[in-house]
């Protein structure tokens, strides 16, 4: 959430900020709440002053002998009416703040300096690319071909079982995705994250406080049962809200977190894309890795969280470009991103496999997530950071498609070797019908 003083004081510069990535700032509209909460303070501050008043001459009255009770009932009509005024304020004052933080809620963050200017993802910058996409002297399968070929992927049997967009994964081909799994998660364990567990169910709370929602409602699967409750749509939910309302001391910082999860999401958005193999699920998995840091320490971190990505790919040695995204492109939530594009054979492209992006106080002004040097120091905003590492399916495709070999099998990369206990997978025994 943007800071409301940062608006109060620098209105013209946030709202020239905001329009780096196409958001229209609704100026009059603040001005309107502004002027209604300020309407508000200075009728309540004078009947304050007029309640101020009264009780003074009541005191007057009791100091030269009058009764407390005789004394208050000359004033007895004039002091329920301000009771009644104030109280009438109050209620309006919180509406006005209701309104206003429902209103906050909608705008997003503000891009950093470094991001840089463009209104379409050809004005991303490409950072750096790692190796070379493989030449094959074969025809070319792509991730459902090679699945469907050694019976490892099944789509129709998930579209029986949930309906489009869902894949059954079976044999050495579920084998290797869990593989890869664990796999990363111990590679960033051993770079210094916690490995941790989260629910995957959580309340509206905790997705206002990273910004989904109210935004992203149409993209969550919400519950019936408990109400107000959503499926998680990546680990970062409840890992960006493991501080949420708390204050911690600063030589706890930064906290590094690393999880693996299912993620559910409707892709209301996106109707018509990607619809082809396990590209765009509504149920896929990650290990993301989230970051609870100072403002000192925001920028320098993201660096460090996307390099931890990048190892996984370069340790894997699959062909990818790291890409620093331009304003219009940033997700709500982020100051600052960098994507990971793996390249896909199968497609003849570089698709993303990671988002690593810098959140800087946003999402922790909505969790109300703070740090103070010791007791007695000020308190400050927590800085937040977020990063698949990796997608976990998108991975597997990568895998499928690089790896892939004349006959139909898969090289399994030297790292997963040992855990697979395979140099290759070939087709996989068919299941019963």
């Amino acid at each position: 959430m943007i800071d409301i003083q940062q608006l109060r004081r620098n209105m013209d510069v946030v709202a020239t900020a905001l329009s780096r990535r196409n958001f229209t700032l609704d100026v009059e509209y603040f001005e309107q709440l502004e002027a209604q909460r300020k309407e508000s303070d200075v009728a309540k501050q004078k009947l304050q002053a007029k309640r101020n008043a009264i009780s003074r001459k009541i005191g007057d009255l009791i100091k030269h002998g009058t009764p407390v009770d005789i004394a208050k009932a000359q004033f007895q009509e004039d002091s329920t009416q301000i009771n009644s005024q104030i109280n009438a304020l109050n209620d309006t004052a919180d509406r006005c703040q209701q309104t206003l933080r429902a209103w906050l809620l909608t705008l997003p963050n503000t891009p950093l300096a470094s991001t840089p200017d463009g209104d379409s993802e050809n004005d991303h910058h490409i950072i750096a690319e790692h190796g070379t996409p493989p030449t094959f002297d074969f025809p070319l399968l792509d991730h459902v071909q090679l699945g469907e070929g050694m019976q490892g992927m099944d789509f129709a049997r998930a579209v029986k079982l949930s309906g489009t967009r869902y894949v059954v994964l079976q044999g050495e081909l579920a084998r290797l995705q869990r593989v890869l799994t664990q796999w990363m998660l111990q590679e960033h364990i051993q770079n210094g994250y916690q490995e941790v567990y989260v629910p995957y169910i959580v309340k509206s709370d905790a997705l206002v406080g990273t910004g989904q929602l109210p935004k992203f409602s149409d993209d969550l699967f919400r519950l019936d049962s408990p109400a107000e409750n959503y499926l998680i749509p990546t680990a970062e939910v409840p890992l960006t809200n493991l501080l949420r309302e708390q204050i911690v001391l600063s030589d706890s910082l930064p906290r590094k977190y690393v999880c693996h999860s299912p993620c559910f999401r409707s892709e209301a958005g996106s109707y018509g894309r990607d619809t082809h193999g396990m590209l765009r699920q509504h149920q896929f998995e990650k290990v993301e890795l989230v970051w609870h840091t100072t403002a000192e320490q925001g920028e320098s971190a993201l660096e460090k969280l996307t390099l931890d990505a990048e190892n996984i790919l370069q340790l894997l040695d699959v062909p990818y470009r790291k890409v620093l995204l331009c304003a219009y492109d940033l997700g709500f939530a982020a100051r600052k991103t960098y994507d990971l594009e793996v390249w896909m054979p199968g497609q003849e492209k570089y698709r993303e496999i990671s988002s690593c992006s810098y959140c800087g106080d946003f999402q922790a002004r909505r969790m109300k997530a703070r740090w103070r040097s010791h007791a007695n120091a000020p308190i400050e905003w927590i800085h937040t950071l977020n990063g698949s590492a990796l997608a976990v399916g998108r991975t597997l495709i990568a895998v499928m498609e690089n790896y892939q070999n004349k006959d139909g099998s898969i090289t399994i990369p030297e790292v997963l070797r040992t855990a697979m206990g395979s140099d290759r997978l070939h087709s996989i025994d068919k299941v019963d019908n």
